[in-house]
């Protein structure tokens, strides 16, 4: 883990290196485990409680049950609307603390044929947890794009 070497509240986003290696891991593991209708292993990267915000209200998620029950349904949500994958684009990340990171983050939305037929952001406040795993604390969801 990096060490922070300066005395500010936030030091900026890391150069390319281990840590933002491990972001997009971690971003890449919850997009492929959404897409292929695995809600366990989405439900096992959140920390709970943890809190999600959106145009359309907010909501405290406090068990890891709740987060496996609201992702449950999203594979066949997504492939109704012939959504099959995605992938994380990072087009922001700080590092706030040694363990807390805020990322924003594009979803785009891929056919079957890998095309491009929309697309999502949200911004995620991750936390390096005491085992140092990081887990997903804050959803704030910017919505689809028009």
């Amino acid at each position: 883990m990096a060490k922070s070497t300066h005395t500010g509240s936030v030091r900026p986003a890391p150069t390319p290196g281990t840590e933002d290696r491990e972001v997009q891991g971690f971003l890449d593991k919850l997009g492929r485990s959404l897409t292929a209708g695995d809600a366990r292993t989405v439900a096992t990267m959140w920390a709970v409680p943890a809190y999600v915000i959106g145009d359309s209200g907010s909501q405290v998620v406090n068990s890891k049950e709740e987060v496996e029950q609201f992702f449950s349904g999203a594979k066949e949500q997504y492939n109704k609307r012939g959504i099959t994958d995605t992938r994380a684009e990072v087009f922001g990340l700080e590092w706030v603390t040694e363990r807390v990171a805020i990322v924003d983050v594009r979803w785009p939305y891929l056919d079957a044929r890998g095309e491009e037929v929309g697309g999502e952001a949200s911004t995620y406040t991750l936390r390096r947890d005491d085992a140092g795993d990081l887990k997903l604390h804050i959803a704030i969801m910017r919505g689809e794009e028009r």
